[in-house]
C-alpha cells in the first residue's frame, strides 16, 4: 500500500520530541500576533462597513447597537468558537503525529484530493489576506495626506505594498521573521494607549443616542458609487481632520458628497451573530493551521494553553479594547462624525493624544502589519511549491500578488466582512470534517486515505455552499452565522458519510510496515 502514496506523503518526516518547544515560545505568541493585527481589531465595533473602506456601520450603532454587555458575550462566544471548534483537533493532530496540515488533511481529503484540500485552497486563500493587508495599509499610510480609498495614491501604495510583501514572502521570510517577533507589541501598545485615553468615556455610553447618531451618514464617493448626492456642505477644521484619519477622500472633482441612511440596529442575536461572522471568519484558516502549531508543542497542555492563551485571550483582549475605546470615544463626546472604526476614530482624539499623535499611530500600524503580509506570501509559496512543484513559484506566486492587487485596489478587499465571509465558507467546512474524522478514529489520526475522499469532498462542497449563502441569489440572509454554520454542515456530513462508507481505503506509511 505504501506504494500508493505519493512522494510528498511518503517522504514526510513527524518533528522529533526533542525539537519540539513550550506554548508560550511558539503557539502562544504566533495566534496573539495574528490577533493583535489592527485589520481584526479595528472593525469590531463597526461589525460591517457601510461601503468598503469606511469607518461607517451598515447598521446604525454597529456591534454596540445593544451596548457594552451584548458586544462583550459575542465576542467571548466567537473566541470560544475558534479555540474549541476551528483550533483544537487540527492541533491535536498535528501533536499526535507531528506532521503539518498538508499531510493530516490526507485523512479527509485523500492523498490525492489532499493536494487541492487544504493544500492548494489554503495558498488561494492567502492571497486574499494579503490584498486586505494591503488594501488597509495603503488606508493608515495615506490617510494623513488625505487620501482614501480608490484614490490613485492609494491604489499605488497598496500594489507597492502587495508587490514588496509577496517578494520576501518568496526570498527572505527569514528576514521578516526576526522583527516579527517584537513588532505584535506596537498594536499592543497602541491599544492600551486609546484604551486609557478613553476610558472615562465608557461610564457616559449611551448605545441609544449612539444608534441614533450612527442612522445617518455623509460620504465622499467616486461619481461611478455615487447612490444619492447632495450639495457640498462646509466642513470644520475638526471635521475635515476626521475625515482624513478615516481615509475618506478629501472632496475632489472625481468625488460627489453622498448621504445614506444605515440599517436598523441589530438585535441582541443579531449582535452575537454578526460578531461570531466577523472573528470565526477571520480566524478560520488560522485554526486549519494548528496542525502546524500543535506538531512543534511537546504535549497536550501546550496545545490547550497555547490555544487558550493565544486565541481565546489574545481575541477577548484585542476585540474588548476596541470595544472599549469607541465606546468611551463616544461617551465622552469626542467623536466629530459617527465612525466606528477604531483607527478611524484616533483622529476624533486630537485632545487627548496630542497634534500629529494620530498620523504616527497609523504609520506604525502600518508598519506592524507588513509581515503578517509577508507571511501570507511564504505561506502561499510553500502551497505553491507543494501542489505545483513543475510551476516556477515566481510565476504562480506572481499571479496570485496580481490578484491581490487588483483586489486591493478596486476596493473589494476593503469588504472585510464579505472577505471573511468567503474564507469561513472556504474552511468552516474543513475544520468541521476532521473533527468528525478524528473523533471517528477515536481521538486519533485515521492515517492518508487512498485518491480523493468522498466523505471530504462532498462535505465541503455542501459546507462552502452553506457558508456562502450570503452570496448566492435566494439564499442571502438565509443562513445564520455561515461560518459556523458551515463547520457543523462539514462535521455532520462527513460523520454522516463515513458512517454510510463512502471514507477511502486507509493507506499505510513506510514507518507502519
Amino acid at each position: 500500500m505504501a506504494s500508493q502514496l505519493p512522494d510528498y506523503v511518503a517522504s514526510a518526516k513527524p518533528v522529533p520530541q526533542d525539537k519540539r518547544v513550550p506554548w508560550y515560545a511558539s503557539t502562544a505568541p504566533t495566534y496573539a500576533g495574528i490577533m493583535l493585527w489592527f485589520v481584526f481589531w479595528q472593525d469590531i465595533p463597526l461589525g460591517r462597513a457601510i461601503a468598503p473602506g469606511q469607518p461607517y456601520a451598515a447598521t446604525a450603532g454597529g456591534t454596540l447597537a445593544q451596548g457594552l454587555g451584548i458586544a462583550a458575550i459575542g465576542l467571548i462566544v466567537a473566541a470560544l468558537i475558534c479555540h474549541f471548534l476551528f483550533y483544537l483537533v487540527p492541533a491535536l493532530l498535528g501533536l499526535k503525529t507531528g506532521l503539518p496540515l498538508y499531510i493530516v488533511g490526507t485523512s479527509t481529503y485523500g492523498v490525492q484530493g489532499g493536494f487541492l484540500m487544504p493544500g492548494f485552497l489554503m495558498g488561494v486563500l492567502q492571497f486574499g489576506w494579503l490584498s486586505v493587508n494591503a488594501f488597509f495599509a495603503g488606508v493608515l499610510l495615506c490617510a494623513p495626506f488625505g487620501y482614501g480609498p480608490l484614490t490613485v495614491p492609494h491604489a499605488v501604495v497598496s500594489a507597492l505594498w502587495a508587490i514588496a510583501a509577496a517578494f520576501m514572502g518568496l526570498m527572505g521570510i527569514h528576514y521578516v521573521a526576526r522583527v516579527a517577533s517584537f513588532l505584535p507589541m506596537v498594536p499592543l501598545t497602541i491599544l492600551l494607549i486609546l484604551f486609557f485615553c478613553t476610558v472615562g468615556g465608557v461610564a457616559k455610553f449611551d448605545y441609544q443616542e449612539l444608534n441614533k447618531s450612527t442612522r445617518l451618514v455623509t460620504l465622499d464617493l467616486p461619481h461611478a458609487e455615487t447612490e444619492k448626492t447632495s450639495p457640498p456642505q462646509k466642513e470644520t477644521k475638526a471635521e475635515s481632520k476626521a475625515d482624513q484619519q478615516s481615509g475618506q477622500t478629501a472632496q475632489t472633482d472625481s468625488t460627489s458628497r453622498t448621504t445614506k441612511q444605515a440599517d436598523p440596529p441589530l438585535t441582541r442575536w443579531g449582535v452575537i451573530a454578526l460578531l461570531c461572522t466577523y472573528i470565526v471568519g477571520f480566524f478560520a484558516t488560522a485554526g486549519a493551521a494548528g496542525a502546524d502549531f500543535g506538531m512543534n508543542n511537546r504535549d497536550e497542555t501546550d496545545v490547550r494553553w497555547g490555544g487558550l492563551v493565544g486565541i481565546f485571550g489574545a481575541t477577548v483582549f484585542a476585540g474588548g479594547l476596541s470595544l472599549l475605546t469607541a465606546a468611551g470615544v463616544h461617551g465622552a463626546g469626542l467623536a466629530d462624525k459617527p465612525m466606528l472604526q477604531t483607527t478611524a476614530l484616533m483622529g476624533s482624539m486630537e485632545k487627548v493624544l496630542g497634534p500629529g499623535v494620530a498620523d504616527i499611530f497609523m504609520y506604525l500600524l502600518a508598519i506592524a502589519a507588513f509581515p503578517p503580509a509577508c507571511f501570507s506570501a511564504f505561506i502561499a509559496a510553500n502551497s505553491f511549491k507543494t501542489t505545483l512543484p513543475k510551476v516556477n513559484p515566481f510565476i504562480s506566486c506572481g499571479i496570485g500578488t496580481l490578484v491581490a492587487v487588483l483586489l486591493a485596489i478596486t476596493g473589494l478587499a476593503g469588504n472585510a466582512i464579505g472577505v471573511f465571509t468567503i474564507i469561513g465558507a472556504s474552511f468552516g467546512p474543513v475544520c468541521g470534517a476532521m473533527v468528525a474524522d478524528y473523533l471517528l478514529a477515536g481521538r486519533k489520526w485515521a492515517g492518508p486515505r487512498a485518491g480523493f475522499n468522498l466523505a471530504g469532498w462532498i462535505s465541503w462542497v455542501v459546507g462552502f455552499i452553506v457558508g456562502a449563502a450570503d452570496f448566492i441569489p435566494g439564499l442571502t440572509g438565509q443562513v445564520p452565522c455561515p461560518p459556523v454554520a458551515a463547520f457543523l454542515v462539514g462535521f455532520v456530513l462527513y460523520a454522516v458519510l463515513a458512517k454510510l462508507g463512502l471514507e477511502s481505503q486507509t493507506l499505510a506509511l513506510p514507518s507502519d510496515q
